[in-house]
């Protein structure tokens, strides 16, 4: 592992982790096979209700719990619920991706003996579908609550990048959101292929089109294109 790869990883996993009380909330969660909620785990840590909310979206987006919809027994009628429960113990640490330098580098050479428009149509497009399927693990958008901001949507698609080992955090600038990564999971071979990156781009396009609605997110800068971060604009 390079060490911006081990630099990444730790990233991902100080994302989730870094903070007692979510850690403490995990270990509960890990505890009950039939999940938690969170007045559940508002009244357990003695939390507001949107403080362990965001909590368990934190650990919803690394991919660490799965988010389910559901009624209350016996309930015809009222907002459903969201509950929690633990992804996976036996791959609970690892990266939800790995990628493999030769599948990476058969993807790159495919991809470049394309029309170069057709070729980031593709890759856009496999992000997107991909990005859309990371959003429906953290439950989507709530009907019955409504869309989630803007802000709030853009900071769960980056902590659900930096746990697929984009290392990415959000800043405001120019009255812009933004989403910055550091590091890049696809390495040597985005640099030779540069239209990998728009794989990235299409991840951020799914995951914010599932969770708050249709954007154009603009890539203003990438590390494959000789810049120090990636920064996707919305």
């Amino acid at each position: 592992m390079t060490p911006k790869a081990f630099t990444a990883t730790v990233s991902a996993i100080t994302s989730a982790f870094g903070d007692p009380t979510r850690r403490a909330i995990y270990l509960h969660a890990r505890e009950h096979t039939d999940g938690v909620t969170a007045t559940h785990v508002a009244e357990k840590f003695n939390l507001h209700p949107n403080v362990a909310r965001h909590h368990l979206d934190k650990l919803a987006a690394g991919g660490y719990l799965e988010v389910s919809v559901e009624h209350k027994r016996g309930a015809r009628a009222g907002r459903p619920s969201k509950h929690y429960k633990v992804a996976s113990k036996e791959q609970e640490l690892e990266l939800p991706v790995h990628t493999d330098d030769l599948v990476l580098t058969l993807l790159g050479k495919a991809l470049a003996a394309l029309p170069t428009d057709q070729a980031h149509n593709i890759a856009e497009q496999v992000g997107t579908e991909y990005g859309q399927a990371m959003a429906a693990s953290l439950g989507g958008i709530d009907t019955q609550a409504g869309r989630r901001s803007l802000r709030s949507a853009i900071q769960a698609v980056a902590d659900a990048l930096t746990a697929h080992g984009f290392a990415a955090h959000t800043e405001n600038k120019s009255d812009r959101l933004r989403i910055v990564t550091s590091h890049c999971p696809f390495g040597d071979v985005a640099m030779e292929h540069p239209v990998i990156c728009a794989v990235e781009r299409g991840m951020v396009k799914g995951m914010l089109g599932a969770l708050y609605g249709e954007t154009e997110p603009e890539v203003v800068g990438t590390i494959a294109g000789g810049d120090t971060l990636c920064v996707t604009a919305v």
